[in-house]
């Protein structure tokens, strides 16, 4: 093999996947919103994937709003800016790290949850035994994580806000007295309604992205148990590639909205 092939043959199969993605991403628009809906899979994937990640959520937004503000300090007290360290660490968390580290943390535990159910599922023919019965496996497996994730996702982000934001209230006070009162007038005259919501829209983005992910590499699972575990993989590591993606446009599209 030649040093051309070697390098085309990577370029070659990210085209591929990404066109297969692409049409798996339409079949899902063109039957998830079809009837019949699949309302109790769907209730019941929403408790498994925002219920359930709630604690991992909390802890990891609390630590967070803690650590951030302990190491913003000494930055502002070196310019006599102490006063303003809730405003600074409260936009910084609600516009950019709680959305993106929440929905990183969902792509490991969630995008590989569902890559592996599926695939081990698709491997031990499961999904063509549904077919073979009447039931649509795409609209029952897929629609429904994928609806899941996209709601869930933005509802979980804001629970991190709040609780970063109390994180943050305890760093604040580790080395002065602030009240909450105080700290929470401090926090809200600097946050603004388009700092919150483009965090929210993008929020929904990485939702969808992060079950569309997770269930097309585990609805593609090939070669037995071992592929199971690549589709796992291949879901966390893609989901994650694509969040940074869609951060890096939406702080894009903000941007040129802040200056019209």
């Amino acid at each position: 093999m030649t040093l051309g092939e070697g390098i085309s043959k990577p370029i070659k199969t990210f085209f591929i996947e990404a066109g297969e993605l692409s049409q798996f991403a339409i079949r899902f628009f063109r039957e998830g919103f079809r009837p019949p809906y699949e309302f109790q899979e769907l209730l019941r994937q929403s408790y498994e994937i925002g219920y359930r990640s709630i604690p991992l959520v909390s802890f990891t937004a609390f630590i967070m709003g803690l650590v951030i503000t302990i190491q913003s300090h000494p930055a502002l007290e070196v310019f006599g800016a102490e006063s303003w360290l809730p405003s600074i660490v409260s936009v910084s968390l609600v516009r950019e790290i709680t959305p993106v580290i929440t929905a990183l943390i969902c792509a490991g535990k969630i995008g590989s949850s569902i890559g592996a159910e599926i695939g081990s599922m698709k491997v031990t023919e499961q999904i063509d035994a549904m077919e073979v019965s009447g039931t649509n496996p795409f609209k029952y497996l897929v629609a429904t994580r994928v609806l899941s994730t996209t709601i869930m996702l933005p509802l979980l982000v804001i629970f991190g806000d709040m609780i970063a934001l109390y994180g943050g209230f305890l760093g604040v006070n580790i080395r002065g007295v602030t009240t909450f009162d105080l700290y929470t007038t401090q926090v809200f005259n600097k946050l603004t309604f388009g700092d919150v919501l483009p965090s929210i829209i993008k929020s929904i983005f990485f939702g969808f992205v992060i079950g569309l992910v997770g269930s097309f590499k585990g609805y593609t699972t090939s070669n037995g148990t071992e592929g199971v575990g690549r589709s796992a993989n291949a879901a966390v590591v893609i989901s994650s590639f694509i969040v940074f993606i869609v951060d890096l446009l939406a702080a894009q599209i903000s941007d040129i909205l802040h200056l019209l």
